[in-house]
Parts: structure tokens; sequence; C-alpha cells
């Protein structure tokens, strides 16, 4: 009796000590369990005709993930140096039509994802926050309470993550394009809701290779090299959660997963060329959705062993990623030039929205300030470049955003909308993409700009910034005291927009203090600083 009472008093101290992590575990366990994949599975695409008799453009949509506005060689002036050189995306960006002013719809990656697919605002669509796994929220707020606070009661009125989805009566790319006599094709990330109601093919895909989970290779596999966050609650809790598993052409939620065939950017990238040859004679959309370059960071070892200049492991391992990223982008240029197909695609490269703070590195968004979730310059800028064969280049300084690509898109077919939509064709003469207001929400942060002139409000602590891009456009002088006028003719926009808004139909679960100049790590280290400039964000 007296070893079952010493064992029990062990066994309970050894709780009170690993409170969290035993409590981490159950919500692994519960909340996110593994799912059951099975081996590779050969994709065979529907095959267009013998010969091409429909000469309109094809159409290749590349969205990468988490990619900072500094990650690409010389994408922005300001500063040229990158993470890593990128020939193949600075080909397509100075042979073709570089937009030097590009925002993302949104500072996170679904909602983002959402506006790039309808040309709509999230305040317009209602889907205004990123769904995340079910357990994720809470984890995230076990291992970082001060600065998170865990919103309960949304968590427990929405549905579960995979019924989170856009919205079936909206109306997608790839719904008005095979409208349109359009092969359309998806490869990659979704995170727009899955099952038979979200996923890709009730939104308007003929097919679809979803990633059905997020690990780039399995843990443990040789040709794989990982770098860890231990400063970050959702580094950790997506080594927890994720599996290597792909699902094509998924009928029911959570359909016939199966693991890839290889690293995961390069398997898109060789199906992503199955389907240009396959579908060569017949005009074509092919929306390809990376996961590179987001978290968990996973290198290809062939890629990694390549850059011994690089000394930090995290580093190294994130530069080995846009690698393969870029990698992707040359090998789909050669792919159309092979085929015949240079001169009459249109590739039109993004990210959904800019780098992020908990992977740790500080200049992916250099110079700009902020990071993914916050509403500065450094979560929202993203580069978009329309390349084709043969166009003349083109840098274009006036402001474009992700709602814009559905209608450009549109315009270089020719093929006119039918319903309405928010965003703009980028190439019409009729618009002065000056002139219009554009607009970001998501919940209590809310942003225009106008006329160089942006205005962030961030209603949970009552803070609000004024700066004037034109000279400042890394967002250095606050000028909200300076001039009140104009903080009162934005912030007019702000409430027209808001007051039209749709409501979200989707609570976010989790609201989290984010600093603005350092990144997770630097805050990690040095602690909590009343002198370091935050925003309170909610996702």
């Amino acid at each position: 009796m007296k070893k079952i009472l010493i064992v029990t008093l062990a066994l309970l101290g050894l709780g009170l000590i690993f409170w969290k992590d035993v409590l981490f575990w159950l919500l692994v366990q519960t909340a996110a369990p593994k799912d059951n994949v099975g081996p590779n599975q050969e994709i065979v695409w529907q095959q267009g005709p013998d010969t091409r008799s429909d000469d309109r453009p094809n159409i290749i949509v590349i969205v990468a993930d988490d990619l900072g506005i500094n990650d690409m060689t010389d994408y922005d002036d300001l500063d040229p140096s990158g993470t890593m050189d990128t020939p193949n995306i600075d080909f397509i960006a100075n042979s073709g039509i570089k937009f030097k002013n590009a925002y993302s719809g949104s500072a996170t990656c679904a909602p983002s994802r959402g506006m790039i697919v309808t040309g709509r605002y999230a305040t317009s669509t209602g889907y205004e926050f990123t769904p995340v796994p079910d357990g994720m929220a809470r984890a995230i707020n076990l291992f970082n309470p001060e600065e998170t606070r865990y919103m309960a009661e949304n968590v427990e009125s929405n549905p579960l993550f995979d019924n989170q989805g856009l919205p079936a009566e909206e109306i997608t790319f790839a719904e008005t394009l095979k409208d349109a006599g359009y092969y359309t094709a998806h490869i990659g990330k979704w995170h727009l809701g899955r099952g038979p109601v979200f996923a890709p093919l009730s939104q308007g895909f003929d097919e679809s290779l979803m990633m059905a989970s997020g690990l780039f290779l399995p843990e443990d596999d040789p040709n794989v090299v990982n770098a860890y966050l231990p400063w970050d609650p959702i580094d950790k809790f997506l080594w927890a959660i994720l599996d290597y598993a792909a699902s094509f052409n998924e009928s029911s939620e959570r359909d016939n997963w199966f693991e890839p065939k290889g690293y995961l950017t390069d398997y898109y990238t060789d199906e992503a060329l199955k389907v240009i040859e396959a579908n060569k004679n017949r005009p074509f959309f092919l929306y390809l959705a990376h996961w590179g370059v987001h978290t968990p960071l996973q290198a290809l070892k062939s890629d990694y062993d390549k850059l011994t200049h690089i000394d930090n492991h995290i580093e190294r391992v994130y530069a080995a990623m846009i690698m393969s990223l870029d990698r992707s982008v040359g090998r789909i240029v050669e792919s159309l030039e092979a085929n015949g197909l240079s001169d009459n695609t249109w590739i039109i490269f993004t990210s959904d929205n800019g780098g992020a703070n908990y992977i740790g590195l500080r200049y992916i968004n250099s110079p700009y300030r902020g990071w993914k979730l916050t509403l500065f310059e450094g979560g929202i800028k993203v580069p978009l470049i329309f390349w084709k064969d043969g166009i003349a280049s083109q840098e274009v300084a006036q402001r474009a955003m992700h709602i814009d690509i559905m209608p450009t898109i549109h315009g270089l077919i020719n093929e006119e909308l039918t319903h309405s939509v928010d965003g703009i064709d980028l190439f019409a003469d009729e618009y002065d993409l000056n002139q219009r207001p554009i607009f970001w929400k998501t919940g209590h942060n809310k942003v225009v700009i106008k006329d160089n002139w942006k205005l962030q409000v961030e209603e949970y602590s009552q803070k609000k910034w004024l700066f004037n891009l034109a000279d400042d456009p890394t967002e250095q002088l606050e000028l909200s005291d300076q001039y009140p006028e104009k903080v009162y003719e934005l912030m007019a926009l702000i409430n027209q927009h808001s007051e039209g808004a749709k409501n979200f139909i989707y609570k976010p679960p989790l609201l989290a203090n984010v600093d603005v100049d350092r990144n997770l790590k630097e805050a990690a280290e040095e602690g909590h600083s009343e002198d370091e400039e935050s925003v309170w964000v909610t996702n």
C-alpha cells in the first residue's frame, strides 16, 4: 500500500510539473487525431483532345504560402537582398508585368485565398478569419497565455475545422472559367473547407489533388532536413498533428488519403506538368497552391546540402524551401515552352500574405514593418506577377490587390463576368488604380489606403496609425496627431466600408498580441517590453 501511495504521489508530482505537456497531449489526441494514410496512388488526369481548335489563352495561378516580400532576390527595390537566389521567379517578374505595390487580401491565408478565388472582399463574403485545426487555438494559448486570449465561446459556436468553408453560393474563378469552357484543375493547398459542400470539386474544379495534411516529407525520411522552432506553440502543434498526405477528387471529408510521391513542392510541380501535358490541346485553368514556405520547416536534403554558405540551420532550411518553390516556377515555364504553350499561357504568381514572425527570421519582409497576422506593410505586401512569353516587360507602381486577380483573368481571356465583384481588371484602361481606396478588415483591425495615405485602426486597445506611403513606404513616421483631418477623412471611408460589411460567418478562436518589429524568437528570448510597438490581432 505504501509503494502504491508513493507511486501515486510521484505521478501527481510529475503531472503538476508537466501539466502543460499533459494537457497539450490530450488536446492533440482528442481534437486532432492522426488519420489513416494509404500508399501513394498514381494520378491519372483527364485527357484533352488530340488537336487544339480553341486558341483562348491558358491560365496558371501559382500561390506561395507565407512568402516574405524580401524572400525573392530582387522583387523590391528598397531591399534587393533576398533570402535566397530566385532566378525563375526573377525571370517571370523581369520579363513580365510586375506590380511593385501589390497587396494580399488579408494578413492570413484563408481569407486571402477566398478573395483570390472570388474577387470579393471578406466583408462581402463573410469569410473573414482563418479556420485553424480543432484544438490549435487552445494549444497556442496554453503555451503563451500572457500574449493570447482564448475565445472559448467562439470555438464552441463554430463548426468543426473541416466545415468552416467558403460559402457554396460564392462564385469562384474555377466556376466562371468552367462555364466559359475551360478545363479546371486544382493542386495543393485549399483551406476553404472540405467535403461535398466546400471542397474544390464543389467550387468549380473538374479535378483536384488536395493537400490533405501538411508534412513535406515524413519527419524521419532520409531525404528531408527538419527545423524545429522551440519558441513557437504553432510549430509544436503542427509537428504533433500533421501527416504526409494527399487526396485526389475528395468526395467526403478526409476521403481516401494517400502518401504523395517525393518532397511536397516537387510532387505538386510534377503533377502540374502532367496537367499541362494532358490538356495542351484545350484551354485549361490550373490553380497551383503551394504549401511552401509555410511551417513546419522541412527542406529537401539535396537542396539543403547546396547551401553551405548559410550557417544558421533554420535560415538554411527556409532558404532551401524557397529554392524548391523557385524551381517549381522554372519547371512550369520549361514545360510550357516544350509544349509550345508559352506564348499562349498566362502565369500569375503571388503569395497569400507576408512572412510569418514565428519562424524567427528578422529580414524576410525587409524593409517593411510587421508580419503575417498584422496589417502593417510586412504582413500584406506580396508579389504579383503576370507573365506570358513575348509580352513587353513592365513595372506597375499603382496598387493592386488579390481581389483583382479574378476580374483580370477574365479580361485576359476576353470573357465578361456576369456577376458583381469588388476587384477590377488591372489592364482595363477605364480604371485609375491610384484613385480607388482599398480596404482590409479582420475583426477589430481595419485599414484603408487611398491617395498614398494609409490609416490603420485597432479597436481592441484603441490604437491608430497614419502613414504617408508616398514619402514613407516603410511606415516609420506615424502622423495621426499632425493630420487629424486626414484621419477623419479616412476613418469615414473605413466606417462606410464596415457598415456595408456582411457579418463574419465563423468567429475567431484566438486573440494574440504581436510585436510589430520583433519576431517571435526575439520576443520569447527578450520577454515582454512596453517599449515595443505591438498590435492585438484576431484569428
